[in-house]
C-alpha cells in the first residue's frame, strides 16, 4: 500500500475536502504547489480533482510528476455535478448522455496518464419520476460501459458509494459489490472512502474483508473527513483487513486542508507510515 495526496483544480470546490487547491486564476501554481507538497512528504502519488478532460493540464502534469517521481493515483469526475449538474440517472436522457460523455472524456485522459478515474457525485439519485429500478438501470448501463472504456486504456474504472445525505443509490460497499457482480461489470472496481464507510458500515474493516477483491481504491479520511488521526477512526483494523485481502493500491488523502493544508498533509502521510508499517 501507498499513500497520496488529493489535489483539486476545480475553483467552485475551494471549500471541498481536498488537500491541495489551485486558486481560480492560477490552477497550474496549485497543482505546482501540491506536486511539491507531496514529494516532499514521501507521498508516493497524487489525486486530481479537475474542471473538465478539456481543461486536465495533462502536459504539465506529466513533467511535474516526472520530476518529483509521483504517480498519478486517480483522476476525479465530480466537477461534472458540481458545474454542470450532470449525473447518471437524470430523467432525461440527454443529460444522461452528457454525463456519460463528461466521465468518458476524463477515462480516456486519466488512462493515458496511467491513471483510473472516479465515478462518486455523477452517480446520481433515484427521485421524481425516477424509480430506484429505472435509477439502478441506467447505473448499470453507464458503469458497464464505461468500465469497458477504462479497460481499453489497461484500467479500471472506479464506483464510490456515498453516505446516505449524498444518494440513495448505494451507501453500503458489500451491496455495491453484489450490484457490480450482477451487472457484469469486471472492469468496474470499488473506490472505499472511510468517512462514507465511517457513517453507513457497523464494522468498517469487515466491509472491507466481505468485498475482497472489488476494492480498488481507498480514501483515507478520519471520520470527521480531517486528516486521520484527527477523528475518531481507528485505522489499526482498517489496514489489517486490507492486507488480509491483499490490497496494494493506494491510500488516498481527500481530507479537509485543515488546521492547515501542510498539517493536514502531513498529518496524513504520518498515519499511513504508522498504520501500514506493523
Amino acid at each position: 500500500m501507498h499513500s497520496a495526496i488529493t489535489i483539486c483544480l476545480v475553483p467552485e470546490a475551494r471549500q471541498g475536502p481536498f488537500v491541495c487547491h489551485g486558486l481560480a486564476d492560477d490552477a497550474d501554481h496549485g497543482l505546482e504547489a501540491g506536486c511539491r507538497m507531496a514529494a516532499e512528504l514521501g507521498f508516493a502519488a497524487v489525486e486530481i480533482f479537475p474542471e473538465s478532460a478539456e481543461t486536465f493540464p495533462r502536459a504539465k502534469l506529466r513533467r511535474l510528476l516526472a520530476a518529483a517521481g509521483l504517480g498519478l493515483a486517480a483522476v476525479g469526475t465530480g466537477a461534472g455535478w458540481l458545474k454542470h449538474k450532470l449525473h447518471l440517472c437524470h430523467a432525461d436522457p440527454a443529460v444522461r448522455e452528457r454525463a456519460r460523455e463528461f466521465i468518458g472524456a476524463i477515462v480516456d485522459v486519466a488512462g493515458e496518464c496511467g491513471a483510473p478515474a472516479i465515478i462518486g457525485s455523477m452517480q446520481g439519485r433515484s427521485e421524481g419520476e425516477v424509480s430506484r429500478e429505472a435509477a439502478l438501470e441506467h447505473l448499470a448501463a453507464a458503469l458497464h460501459g464505461l468500465g469497458e472504456r477504462a479497460a481499453r486504456h489497461g484500467q479500471v474504472l472506479l464506483y464510490e458509494p456515498l453516505n446516505r445525505y449524498e444518494t440513495n443509490l448505494f451507501n453500503r460497499q458489500a451491496d455495491a459489490a453484489g450490484f457490480l457482480e450482477r451487472c457484469d461489470s469486471p472492469s468496474v472496481q470499488l473506490l472505499c472512502d472511510l468517512f462514507h464507510m465511517n457513517i453507513e458500515e457497523p464494522d468498517m474493516a469487515g466491509a472491507l474483508r466481505a468485498c475482497g477483491s472489488r476494492v480498488g481504491h481507498v480514501h483515507w479520511a478520519d471520520s470527521n473527513r480531517l486528516a486521520m488521526g484527527l477523528g475518531h477512526t481507528d485505522p489499526g483494523p482498517v489496514v489489517a483487513a486490507l492486507k488480509a485481502i491483499g490490497y496494494q493500491g493506494c491510500l488516498s488523502a481527500e481530507v479537509f486542508p485543515l488546521p492547515s493544508a501542510l498539517v493536514a498533509a502531513h498529518k496524513s502521510a504520518q498515519s499511513v507510515q504508522s498504520a501500514t508499517a506493523t
